[in-house]
C-alpha cells in the first residue's frame, strides 16, 4: 500500500510536469530520492508513467494525429508532411538516446546533476526570453523542414535528466522565430513518437528488474498520471497563449538552489 501512494504522488508529479518547461524527469527523481523510491525499479518507473501522460496529449490532439495517419501528401502539419516533420524531429533524440541510454541511466540520474539541469535551464528561459527572436511563424501549418530538424537537435539536450524535453523543444523553436504558443503544441506532439520509442526501449532493457508485482504499481502510475497530465496541457496552453516563461525560469533555478544547498 505504501507503494501503490508513492505511484499515486509520483503520478501526479509526472503529469503535471511533463509538458511544462521544469523537467518531469528532474522533479521524479527528486521526489523519489524524498520518498525513498529509488534504484533501476523506480528510474524503469520514472519512464513507464511518462507513457500515460504521454497518451492524454494523443486523447487532447486526437484530430490531429489522424489528419496525419492519413498519409495524404498535402501542405501544412498534415498526412505525409506532418509525419516526416515528426520523424525529422525524432530521429536525433533516438540515435542519441539508444548510444547513450547505458550512460545516461548509471550517471546522470542523481539530484546533483538534477539540480545543474535544472539551474541551466532556467538560465536558457531567462536569456531567450530577454532576447526573443522576431517572431516569424505561428500555426503548426507554419513549420519546414529546418525547423523540424532544429527543434530535433534542441530536444537531444533533455537527454540529461533536469534539462527537460518541454523546455528544450519549446527554447529551440522560440529561437528560430517561432511563437511561443506554436512552440508548445509542437513540443507537445513531438513529445508522442520519442517518448513512446524511449519507453519501449527501457521497458526491454529492464525487464531482469521487473516482476509481475509491479503491474499495479506502474498502473497506479500511469493512469494517475494520464489524467493530472489532462488538466496540465489545458492550463498550459492557456498560459503561454499570454505570457512569458519567465516565471519557470526563476523556479527552476530556486528548486536548483534548493536541492543543491537542502536535499543533497
Amino acid at each position: 500500500m505504501t507503494e501503490l501512494f508513492y505511484a499515486f504522488i509520483l503520478g501526479i508529479v509526472e503529469g503535471l510536469t511533463e509538458f511544462i518547461p521544469v523537467s518531469s524527469t528532474g522533479h521524479l527523481i527528486i521526489a523519489g530520492h524524498l520518498l525513498g523510491f529509488e534504484g533501476e525499479r523506480a528510474s524503469t518507473f520514472d519512464v513507464f508513467i511518462q507513457l500515460g501522460a504521454i497518451l492524454s496529449v494523443v486523447f487532447l490532439y486526437r484530430e490531429r494525429f489522424f489528419s496525419i495517419l492519413t498519409f495524404k501528401k498535402s501542405e501544412g502539419f498534415v498526412g505525409l508532411n506532418g509525419l516526416i516533420l515528426l520523424s525529422l524531429t525524432t530521429i536525433p533524440a533516438l540515435i542519441i538516446g539508444a548510444l547513450a541510454h547505458g550512460f545516461i541511466k548509471r550517471y546522470l540520474f542523481g539530484t546533483t546533476t538534477v539540480a545543474i539541469g535544472l539551474g541551466i535551464g532556467g538560465i536558457a528561459i531567462l536569456l531567450t526570453e530577454r532576447f526573443l527572436p522576431k517572431e516569424k511563424k505561428a500555426g503548426l501549418d507554419s513549420l519546414n523542414w529546418k525547423d523540424a530538424i532544429v527543434i530535433g537537435l534542441f530536444q537531444c539536450l533533455a537527454m540529461w535528466p533536469g534539462i527537460s524535453r518541454s523546455a528544450a523543444t519549446i527554447l529551440g523553436a522560440m529561437y528560430i522565430g517561432i511563437n511561443r504558443k506554436t512552440a508548445a503544441e509542437y513540443s507537445f506532439l513531438a513529445a508522442v513518437p520519442v517518448m513512446f520509442a524511449a519507453t519501449a526501449y527501457d521497458l526491454y532493457k529492464s525487464l531482469p528488474f521487473l516482476q509481475a508485482s509491479d503491474i499495479s504499481l506502474f498502473a497506479v502510475g500511469f493512469i494517475v498520471s494520464f489524467i493530472s497530465a489532462l488538466i496540465a496541457v489545458k492550463s498550459f496552453i492557456h498560459l503561454v497563449g499570454s505570457h512569458t516563461l519567465i516565471s519557470f525560469g526563476w523556479y527552476r533555478i530556486g528548486i536548483a538552489a534548493i536541492i543543491l544547498f537542502v536535499l543533497r
